[in-house]
């Protein structure tokens, strides 16, 4: 039997602005696509993890210790909301 051939469902565009890793202000901004449409942008900072959502001016930020304990549980099963 041949498997049938998968289409590519997500895109990631990505942009960096980094003077040095080191300094704040600096960043790297990803902006993500599903069938071709903007479902939202992640921005990743030396302080924290944004997500604004589709066409949303004010974003989400997490800090990045927040974020790891959310991933660990997601990972152990406990957090199934994703």
């Amino acid at each position: 039997m041949r498997k049938k051939k998968s289409r590519k469902k997500h895109t990631v565009k990505a942009s960096m602005q980094v003077l040095e890793l080191s300094k704040a202000g600096s960043s790297m901004d990803f902006q993500i696509y599903a069938n071709k449409e903007k479902i939202g942008t992640i921005i990743m900072g030396r302080g924290s993890f944004t997500w604004y959502g589709r066409s949303k001016q004010k974003g989400k930020r997490i800090p990045w210790t927040r974020f790891a304990e959310i991933m660990d549980a997601y990972a152990a099963g406990r957090f199934t909301t994703f």
